[in-house]
């Protein structure tokens, strides 16, 4: 069985788990309506089944290279990437008035999600440009917006984040590319640039580069940043293009997985490029496409997962081994029925989380409601490293549900777990979004987090009536989540609150899957109450030996000497 889109599972999470009708009933989407996002939904899925889903194996086995000086992309990418932009799958969810349908992100983050699973190593280039786009929207003059917008939304021209240097990797603020002005408005951006996802291609018109810079009298660290659009062909005002900026790919790296996505070493010789936003404030645009980016990144885990559970569960359904009974295949054995409802289950839970975020941010959009924008911070960090986790995670049992022929590339298996792997590192690695939730995302006191368990609680108490011990069990681990969110935010030394912030990350993203398995039960037919009762009483209990890390504190890591970790 090839890859399916997924549809009608993306439309059940949005309207019965997540609540996307609160988003059309806002002034903002209201031409959204049930209709157009399933008509939306299903033109989508016929473009990730029939046309980029036949493209995957190509990026695997066709790589993008770089040859004297022109990267040449995968057998087929040139097609399918125009099939996205002549779609209008670009600009989904940008301002109508520079082309974009103006959708919920709710729909795009769907569309992603499909996208991904189809060919990831393509995907990535679309999801790029969207969030220089969501820059632009914020933080870009006018005139910029005028002129990039439109051809960045049409998919004319393409869009990259160039943030990571040698040297400076998470630590963005150690970064040493400078941009000196040019006394006309313009800038020379000097530097060197790393892992820049989608550097080149041979496909767009044009590559804008969005650079992170420092500028003359930028001070050290994050704050003397600011932010600059450089592109590859400098456009004329009419927006025709003119010469070639001094810029070039000098190389493209050579990764473990997504081989069809062009990875590059980036390096501005005095190329010309002019700032977006305002100088210094580079951070905060930065911020506005590493959020945007890190949703995408955790939508990419999920595509891979779904992609990963179709190709074992097609596997499992056909292989014939061993003595079991009803098919005599080995999705008849209980280790086997473990591993596949493992990966649907946390596909779901994943999903869940991801598109619960996007409803919060376009109610926080739509609405200005501060509730909103925090349930959206809140669920960032946990949509992007459970839904990267999960589809490492999923991929891995899917080499296993194969057993030897998972091992052999040419079942296929083994490609999903190569090409997921980055996305656990890239935006931020799943370890900082979880410093991120417990440092950044707690300076409210836990509000917003106590209000997301408050939500849990009410509705496991709802539910108590039809769902029996699956509703105690959800209620009970929301209890025990707020305990140790209140043990927690109660740690003035931030090394207590980093030494167990993943564990507890995990455990937010457990409990979160109970309340959604939870809702499904009660909103879906006998086989999602089948799953739901797989995961409430098989993963959820996870989150109690999680949830013990989380309050061991720093003490033990803090008596660790790097003697200790060598001897």
């Amino acid at each position: 069985m090839s890859y399916q889109a997924p549809v009608e599972e993306c439309q059940f999470i949005l309207n019965n788990i997540v609540g996307i009708e609160e988003v059309t009933k806002t002034e903002r989407f209201e031409e959204a309506t049930p209709d157009v996002i399933e008509a939306i939904l299903n033109e989508a899925g016929k473009l990730c089944t029939d046309v980029l889903a036949p493209l995957n194996r190509n990026g695997d086995l066709d790589p993008a290279r770089l040859e004297n000086g022109v990267v040449r992309t995968s057998k087929g990418f040139g097609e399918g990437y125009a099939a996205i932009a002549e779609g209008g799958w670009i600009g989904m969810a940008a301002d109508p008035e520079f082309g974009g349908m103006g959708l919920p992100l709710s729909v795009t983050t769907a569309v992603n999600d499909m996208m991904a699973g189809a060919c990831l190593s393509l995907q990535l280039n679309p999801l790029m440009t969207q969030g220089q786009i969501e820059a632009f929207e914020h933080h870009a003059s006018d005139e910029l917006k005028a002129l990039y917008l439109p051809k960045l939304i049409s998919g004319e021209w393409c869009g990259t984040m160039n943030l990571t240097e040698p040297q400076a990797g998470s630590d963005v603020g150690a970064l040493r590319t400078k941009a000196e002005p040019n006394g006309d408005g313009t800038y020379a951006i000097t530097g060197q640039k790393i892992y820049i996802t989608w550097a080149d291609n041979d496909f767009s018109e044009n590559v804008c580069h969005l650079v992170l810079a420092r500028l003359p009298d930028g001070v050290p660290g994050t704050k003397g940043i600011s932010l600059f659009i450089v592109p590859k062909l400098i456009p004329n005002a009419d927006g025709s293009l003119g010469e070639h900026n001094s810029l070039k790919v000098v190389s493209l790296e050579h990764k473990l997985g997504l081989h069809g996505s062009p990875t590059a070493v980036m390096e501005y010789a005095g190329a010309k490029g002019w700032l977006v936003g305002a100088p210094h404030g580079g951070m905060a645009a930065m911020f506005t496409m590493m959020n945007n980016a890190r949703l995408g990144v955790g939508t990419q885990g999920i595509g891979i997962a779904e992609a990963a559970y179709q190709k074992a569960l097609a596997y499992a359904l056909d292989r014939k081994q061993g003595r079991v009974g009803g098919t005599g295949s080995i999705v008849e054995h209980a280790d086997v029925k473990r591993m596949l409802a493992t990966m649907k289950a946390d596909t779901f839970v994943a999903r869940s989380i991801a598109f619960a975020c996007a409803v919060a941010i376009d109610l926080g959009n739509a609405t200005g409601d501060a509730a909103h924008k925090a349930r959206a911070a809140l669920l960032t960090p946990i949509a992007k490293a459970f839904g990267t986790d999960a589809g490492l995670a999923i991929a891995e049992l899917g080499v296993q549900v194969h057993g030897g022929m998972g091992f052999i590339e040419d079942t296929g298996a083994a490609q999903f777990s190569r090409d997921v792997r980055v996305t656990s590192i890239y935006e931020g690695t799943n370890g900082i979004q979880a410093m991120d939730l417990v440092a950044r995302k707690m300076m409210d006191g836990g509000d917003a987090a106590f209000a997301m368990i408050d939500e849990i609680e009410a509705f496991a108490e709802s539910a108590r009536s039809t769902q029996g011990a699956l509703a105690e069990a959800v209620w009970q681990a929301s209890e025990n989540l707020r305990e140790t969110t209140e043990w927690l935010v109660a740690q003035d030394d931030m090394n207590d609150r980093f030494a167990g912030a993943v564990p507890y990350l995990k455990a937010f993203a457990r409990v979160l899957g109970g309340y959604y398995h939870l809702m499904a039960a009660q909103k879906g037919g006998t086989s999602r109450q089948k799953i739901a009762r797989f995961y409430i009483n098989r993963l959820l209990p996870e989150h109690k030996s999680l949830l013990a890390q989380v309050r061991v504190g720093n003490g033990d890591l803090a008596d660790l000497t790097p003697d200790d970790l060598v001897a």
